[in-house]
């Protein structure tokens, strides 16, 4: 079972504001990923699945996570199935991200009251995720669905809607106003957090530090 329930799921992405979303295939570098993000008061990581064999990694990730990172809720991402959905769970994921929303992985992720956040691109995208229990929805690639604007424009009418943008979101505090003055409840951040000279350096303290300043940015407009 996943040591995070639902509701402390959702309440750390709401208070927090942020999630990591990182991938890579070495489990030593996704662990000191996991580590460096912990240390800069992240909660919620994103680890996406996006290679051969990013179960085993994942699993092993989960494994140092609970050990080392007690706080840290950790969950999988670019999942379009149920039946990777469901790998992942029983692998303890403490929430599923998607690209896209496929109904059958929120009826797996809804059996283990697990929350599922799938990818969305328009207003009907969102409402039908709605439907089937999704309580948070990605909108992805958030820059190419309207950015700032679409997420303003929904919150219009559907005011209930709480929305992680994903893509294109920079730890800038130019960026990240934008989008919290809109009303997204939370935010994915990938490459940005992780600039490749510094993963390449084993230069953790600068994904530290950018973390540390991304969630201060944030803290500014919530």
């Amino acid at each position: 079972m996943a040591r995070f329930n639902k509701m402390q799921v959702l309440e750390a992405l709401v208070s927090t504001g942020m999630a990591p979303v990182y991938y890579h295939h070495d489990i030593a570098t996704a662990r000191k990923a996991v580590k460096a993000c912990c240390d800069g008061g992240v909660r919620v990581f994103e680890f996406t699945s996006r290679g051969d064999f990013a179960h085993e990694v994942f699993g092993e990730l989960m494994k140092y996570a609970r050990t080392e990172c007690p706080d840290m809720i950790l969950g999988i991402g670019s999942l379009v199935d149920a039946g990777t959905a469901s790998l992942y769970l029983q692998m303890g994921a403490n929430f599923v991200v998607g690209p896209l929303f496929n109904p059958d992985i929120a009826r797996v992720c809804n059996r283990r009251l697990t929350p599922y956040i799938p990818g969305c691109g328009s207003v009907s995208e969102i409402g039908r995720a709605q439907e089937a229990g999704c309580d948070v929805c990605k909108i992805f690639p958030a820059d190419s669905v309207g950015g700032s604007s679409f997420v303003k424009n929904i919150k219009a009418p559907m005011p209930w809607t709480m929305i992680m943008a994903t893509g294109a979101v920079e730890p800038t505090d130019e960026n990240l106003s934008a989008w919290f003055k809109a009303g997204v409840t939370c935010v994915g951040m990938g490459s940005m957090l992780f600039p490749k000279q510094a993963v390449e350096n084993d230069d953790w303290q600068t994904v530290t530090t950018l973390c540390k300043n991304t969630l201060s940015i944030i803290r500014k407009y919530k």
